[in-house]
């Protein structure tokens, strides 16, 4: 199936590992070209090179509005159009309410709210010179489906969510379509990092055990965690041409993990 990406231009904030890099790789392959940034500059140039000439990158903090801006204008300079954004920067904060303090909760609301806010003000009057312009916004099941270990990630999902669903309504008749995507447990950067904690306090676990076992304990329908490459394959769907018709769509790709009708 050809998702009409050939030519196309794509942003992914968050684009140098785990989703990210998995949906760059996908989108180029597809035959887009696609502009990579996170805040390390060590990972931009290593996810620029894994990815070929078609790929640019910039060392750029989404919660930093000027550095978006810095970003938008170093893409344009570059590839002169851009038509698909993709918000993959975040991460998860593994904490119930009574042990997330304030300046926890204000990390969160500006690396989920203003991490989303920021490229999409950046880049919203490139997307409404595109013809075939798509947003496409990477969260967590979390938002529809909270969890108290995770409670301040759980709502600030949420309300981007809530903000992805409006934004879709607002920029409908410039024909922006805005959808998103809510993941459960996915292998990422986040697992490996939990996994190499676990081991340096003593856990002599394999890495496929690990994530076995957290399959497990979050009781996955499937019986394993996602790939990223999994995850990759419907965010380039929903950023194609392909999709043309849908907006305001949340796609669940969490292994049946999902309890709501």
């Amino acid at each position: 199936m050809d998702l009409g990406l050939s030519g196309l231009v794509a942003v992914i904030t968050g684009g140098t590992s785990g989703i990210g890099l998995a949906t760059a790789e996908l989108l180029i392959e597809e035959g887009a070209s696609v502009g990579v940034c996170s805040r390390d500059p060590v990972r931009v140039d290593a996810a620029v090179e894994r990815l070929g000439e078609r790929a640019f990158g910039v060392a750029a903090d989404v919660r930093n509005r000027e550095a978006m801006v810095r970003f938008r204008d170093a893409v344009f300079e570059r590839f002169g159009r851009v038509d698909i954004l993709i918000h993959s920067a975040g991460e998860s904060r593994m904490a119930n309410f009574e042990a997330t303090d304030e300046a926890a909760w204000r990390d969160e609301i500006e690396l989920k709210f203003f991490g989303f806010i920021n490229p999409t003000r950046a880049f919203l009057d490139d997307l409404r010179a595109s013809r075939h312009a798509s947003i496409v916004y990477v969260s967590a099941l979390l938002a529809v489906q909270p969890e108290t270990r995770l409670a301040a990630t759980s709502a600030t999902r949420a309300g981007v969510v809530n903000l992805a669903k409006s934004l879709s309504f607002e920029l409908a008749p410039s024909q922006i379509r805005v959808n998103a995507v809510l993941l459960g447990v996915i292998d990422s950067g986040q697992w490996e990092r939990r996994w190499q904690a676990a081991r340096a306090q003593g856990r002599e676990i394999s890495r496929e055990a690990f994530m076995a076992e957290i399959a497990r304990d979050r009781a996955v329908p499937l019986g394993r965690v996602g790939r990223a490459d999994e995850v990759a394959r419907s965010i380039a769907f929903l950023a194609s041409p392909a999709s043309s018709y849908t907006t305001g769509a949340l796609l669940e790709i969490s292994g049946g993990l999902s309890r709501r009708v």
